[in-house]
């Protein structure tokens, strides 16, 4: 009778350091094939030196495979989410759809996660839903802020009767023409503005590398939803800080972002923080970057430099028009969406609190919430409600997908509807028709604890990006 061979086991390669998987399977294989006549010691010294450097055994003629196992690139271990989300407010005014709860209740099971809010404009995104705030510790996620970072509304009061918009309404029409570009249109020769000086670009490679698209597309506006509006504004707070009378304006309001550049910052910093941070697939848009990083430092510099891009765009737009109208304008709101800020908690904590399609609501801050084309958006004052995260809407919210809205809308009924409001639009397509979007008055009774309105803005003449065909006026 002869005695089995005497082999490492298994549990004697994880003493090593060996994984549970393939490779140990492949070691105790080879073991029992070729070397059952070395000593117990003589095979362990023997699989140390090949997981310690299994390059130098590649070419050998039996232990190849497992070296090739072991020289492998190894699947990233992915980071868990806890078993249950933490607690978050919902505004829901005008029905906000289950996938876009799915999507805040993922966020809120992020190890980073603190606190977060779903404002009654919220409808499915990438990563956060749109209309999801994110609050953070010392982490910043870049699908978190959004593709658009900065996106921003602007809007400037001038005096002037509340029929001019009507008595002028072809030479209001011809000036947004002129001093207005969309989508892949751009000014012949943009304006000079100081943000294109900024040191930023020449220290941080992939911003250098943006620098001279972002100056062609400086003073212009995105395709989707963007747009440059003639309207009036009506002033109903006496105790404005504007510390201007109640009563009706001729006001210029836009919706705009940071254009390439932004797209091109998300699109970057999403793939590293992927990298640095794999999550589920659930939640895999959801990556953040650690800000005591180099990675995390960068984003956040080009970050917050898409957003003073952005507003300078903004300034440019409304400065044209201003010139176009020999009229000085009386004042100027603007708030911002799809960034991060740096806020501190009830304890003085610091958070790094993410808006997506979301507008900050601290106390005493201005902001704008628009309509849709046909309907009234809101001068707003925050009220600083804590369970909001300091935030509020940032607009209607589609209750249509844009695939929807070009199947079950046709130009005639948004012809007929833009008549009956007295509204005329130059560019659009079906899927920026009103109909898409949430009832702005809903929205807005969702939300009186958040904010407390100032006063309103009425859309008169609208200009987007999109068939100039259908919807000119």
């Amino acid at each position: 009778m002869t005695n089995a061979p005497i082999t490492l086991t298994g549990k004697d390669l994880l003493g090593l350091g060996y994984p549970q998987d393939k490779t140990m399977g492949l070691a105790l294989k080879l073991l029992s094939e070729f070397y059952t006549g070395m000593s117990l010691e003589t095979q362990r010294q023997l699989l140390a030196q090949i997981l310690a450097q299994p390059a130098v055994f590649l070419a050998h003629d039996t232990l190849a495979p497992l070296a090739e196992a072991l020289a492998a690139p190894k699947a990233p271990t992915l980071i868990s989410l806890q078993e249950t989300p933490i607690p978050y407010a919902v505004y829901d005014g005008a029905g906000i759809q289950e996938g876009a709860r799915k999507q805040m209740e993922t966020a809120m099971r992020l190890p980073v996660a603190v606190a977060g809010a779903l404002m009654p404009d919220a409808h499915q995104g990438y990563g956060l839903p749109i209309g999801g705030v994110l609050a953070t510790r010392n982490a910043v996620i870049p699908y978190g802020v959004g593709v658009d970072i900065g996106c921003r509304m602007c809007l400037t009061l001038y005096p002037a009767p509340a029929d001019f918009v009507t008595q002028e309404r072809d030479s209001l029409k011809k000036m947004l023409v002129d001093n207005t570009c969309f989508g892949r249109a751009t000014f012949q020769k943009p304006q000079e503005h100081a943000v294109i000086d900024r040191p930023e670009f020449n220290e941080i490679p992939l911003l250098l590398s943006l620098k001279d698209r972002a100056y062609a597309q400086l003073g212009s506006s995105g395709g989707g939803n963007h747009f440059v509006e003639f309207g009036t504004a009506t002033l109903t707070d006496a105790q404005n800080e504007f510390n201007l009378p109640v009563g009706d304006y001729l006001a210029v309001l836009s919706h705009s972002g940071s254009r390439g550049m932004g797209a091109t910052i998300a699109g970057h910093y999403t793939k590293l923080a992927m990298q640095a941070c794999p999550l589920p697939q659930e939640a895999r848009h959801l990556a953040w970057l650690d800000l005591n990083t180099e990675v995390g430092q960068e984003y956040w510099i080009a970050m917050n430099l898409a957003g003073d891009y952005a507003s300078a765009c903004h300034h440019q737009i409304h400065a044209r028009l201003a010139q176009s109208l020999a009229l000085e304008p009386l004042a100027m709101v603007e708030n911002h969406h799809n960034f991060a800020w740096k806020e501190l908690d009830a304890q003085g904590q610091e958070l790094i609190v993410h808006r997506k399609g979301a507008t900050p609501a601290g106390l005493g801050v201005l902001g704008i919430i628009p309509g849709s084309m046909t309907a009234p958006g809101f001068i707003v004052r925050g009220r600083g409600t804590v369970a909001s995260v300091n935030s509020a809407s940032h607009g209607a919210g589609r209750q249509m997908s844009r695939t929807q809205a070009k199947n079950s809308l046709s130009p005639a009924q948004v012809q007929r509807h833009l008549l009956e409001a007295g509204v005329e639009v130059i560019g659009s397509g079906l899927d920026e028709a009103p109909m898409a979007y949430k009832d702005i008055h809903q929205v807005m009774a969702a939300q009186q604890e958040l904010v407390e309105v100032v006063g309103t803005f009425t859309p008169k003449i609208v200009r987007m990006c999109g068939d100039e065909q259908y919807l000119e006026g």
